[in-house]
């Protein structure tokens, strides 16, 4: 009898810092996902028009198009209407974040030293 492997997941990761992008890449590869990655949000949108992520984890501040920017502009297509998307942003924002955080939005992860446990969390809330 043959068993289908299980369908992987996607991700698109969003940031214009290459550590905090290699250490989510990564984090995810190691857990099976094809990953897609971006530096920002018009990049993002390039990589989107051919490729339909099961989650999209972006920074808020970028050059070029910022996440809120981005979020917005991904909400409007049907496609990604119910497409989970997690904020990364730096601890030192968090007082101010709640005003901040785009509406749309899964959750919040903080570029501290717990990255990858965080990351765990949210996608186990957000994909389950």
């Amino acid at each position: 009898m043959f068993v289908e492997p299980p369908i992987p997941k996607t991700a698109l990761v969003v940031d214009d810092s290459m550590l905090i992008r290699y250490t989510v890449c990564r984090f995810l590869e190691k857990r099976g996902f094809i990953v897609e990655a971006a530096t920002n949000g018009l990049e993002a949108m390039e990589i989107l028009s051919s490729f339909v992520p099961d989650v999209i984890i972006t920074d808020l501040a970028m050059p070029h198009m910022a996440g809120a920017e981005l979020i917005s502009a991904v909400r409007v297509l049907d496609v990604f209407a119910q497409t989970p998307i997690l904020v990364l942003a730096a601890r030192r924002s968090a007082s101010g974040l709640s005003s901040e955080m785009p509406s749309g939005t899964a959750g919040v992860i903080f570029k501290d030293i717990d990255i990858e446990e965080q990351l765990g969390r949210a996608l186990e809330r957000t994909l389950a």
